[in-house]
């Protein structure tokens, strides 16, 4: 995690979740993460059974150069990663992974700017399955955010984390079966299965997906 906005969120919610997989929409007071809030978003599932931003902070707005609240963020990112997003998500909402990402945005301009996003399972009326929380933040913020808008958008890393340091192999797995031949990333190839070190926590690679257990401290 690089950004600030990052931290910060996913500190609350790893802290107010307590013992549970994830906490309840109910549970988030904002004024706690007011220096992540414009960055922060939730979303919730659509009609489609697609993700739909149902807040939006406004910094995050900005940044697209239009209001968010209503408009899909499944419908984001470019057709090549859209099996990969919906393995995501399904990891988040099912499993109650945390999904880390990072993607390239580009306007109509080819102009290029690279983000962060994380996504976190949030549970609503009992079920994790309908609403997430996440933030979005520009990992440097060029002299033309938010005059030209980001019109599209495409991973360029991802990192999943269980926070319970319950087994992830599978759902890694499964999720390398979407993104592994569709994205490229900078770091290089690991030994499957083998432990690694990632920001200091011991972790597993398969691919090029670092797979993190015990996220809670």
């Amino acid at each position: 995690m690089q950004m600030p906005s990052t931290k910060t969120l996913y500190t609350y919610w790893n802290a107010i979740r307590g013992s549970r997989s994830a906490p309840d929409r109910r549970d988030i007071d904002p004024t706690r993460i007011r220096e992540a809030l414009a960055h922060t978003f939730i979303l919730e599932l659509d009609g489609q059974d697609k993700f739909s931003f149902r807040l939006a902070g406004s910094h995050l707005c900005t940044s697209y150069c239009r209001e968010l609240k209503g408009r899909s963020f499944s419908a984001l990112w470019h057709d090549r990663d859209n099996d990969a997003m919906e393995t995501l998500i399904r990891a988040v909402t099912e499993d109650h992974a945390v999904a880390l990402v990072t993607f390239q945005g580009t306007t109509a301009l080819q102009t290029k700017v690279s983000f962060e996003t994380i996504l976190m399972p949030l549970r609503h009326n009992g079920s994790t399955h309908t609403r997430i929380l996440g933030a979005m933040s520009a990992l440097d913020e060029p002299y033309w955010l938010g005059v030209q808008p980001i019109l599209e958008q495409r991973i360029t890393g991802l990192r999943l984390i269980w926070p319970d340091e319950i087994s992830a192999e599978e759902t890694a797995r499964e999720v390398l079966a979407s993104v592994v031949n569709d994205v490229e990333f900078p770091a290089p190839v690991s030994t499957s299965g083998m432990p690694t070190t990632v920001y200091g926590r011991t972790a597993r690679r398969y691919a090029h997906l670092a797979v993190i257990d015990g996220g809670r401290n």
